[in-house]
């Protein structure tokens, strides 16, 4: 580790009474703005070392939907099917992604002026390259029929 040992994860924030504790059990309320300040609270703490190097002390700013990302970060770490499940589709997704935004290694760049016209010309593309990648699979027209082989 660095010198910050502690995460944000280490702190505890309970959302009903508005304070984080961090892990010297020092609470401090959530402002407005979502953000539990130390400060100088910080410079007389054994744990500082572990903490911060800021001479301002230690400063946690907590997203609208911080509990669902610790409860995600506590999932990922004791899940390990989920960890596997990423390595299996994130190759994928990725691939689909590169392949919408750009042609021949180069980025596309939007032509048209307008969020209409670009969204209809992303679900064109869209389409085609999915229709490209089924065509790939095996989908073929016979008799006036779809079939995609299995």
């Amino acid at each position: 580790f660095t010198v910050d040992d502690f995460t944000v994860d280490d702190f505890t924030v309970d959302e009903q009474a508005g304070t984080v504790t961090c892990p010297n059990d020092i609470t401090r309320p959530i402002s407005r703005t979502r953000v539990a300040t130390f400060g100088a609270l910080c410079r007389a703490c054994s744990l500082r070392a572990q903490c911060t190097t800021s001479k301002t002390g230690r400063k946690i700013v907590l997203h609208p939907r911080d509990d669902l990302l610790r409860q995600a970060r506590r999932d990922w770490a004791d899940k390990p099917e989920l960890r596997e499940s990423y390595r299996t589709f994130r190759p994928n997704v990725e691939r689909v992604i590169s392949q919408i935004a750009s042609r021949g290694g180069r980025r596309l760049k939007l032509r048209y002026l307008g969020t209409g016209k670009n969204n209809a010309w992303l679900k064109r593309r869209t389409a085609a390259l999915n229709l490209r990648n089924l065509i790939g699979r095996g989908l073929t027209h016979t008799a006036g029929a779809w079939t995609l082989a299995t």
